[in-house]
């Protein structure tokens, strides 16, 4: 099971907007933008949030000398 923790979120759909234009500006989803604003203004509160150990989703990372092997 997921270590997160689902939650229903109520918006101010004007809110919600600029979100959304924010988090595709920075090819993230909503809710992953939504959670680096919280983890910035803890940040900036002086709150230490560490990151947990859940394995992340997605293609794992590359180095650069992996690029593009069509050939």
């Amino acid at each position: 099971m997921s270590a997160r923790k689902p939650f229903a979120l109520r918006l101010d759909p004007a809110l919600h907007d600029a979100i959304q234009r924010l988090a595709d500006a920075e090819l993230r989803s909503v809710n992953a933008e939504i959670e680096v604003l919280l983890r910035e203004a803890l940040a900036r509160r002086g709150v230490k949030v560490a990151r947990s150990e859940t394995p992340r989703r997605g293609r794992p990372p590359g180095t650069a000398s992996e690029g593009n092997s069509d050939a």
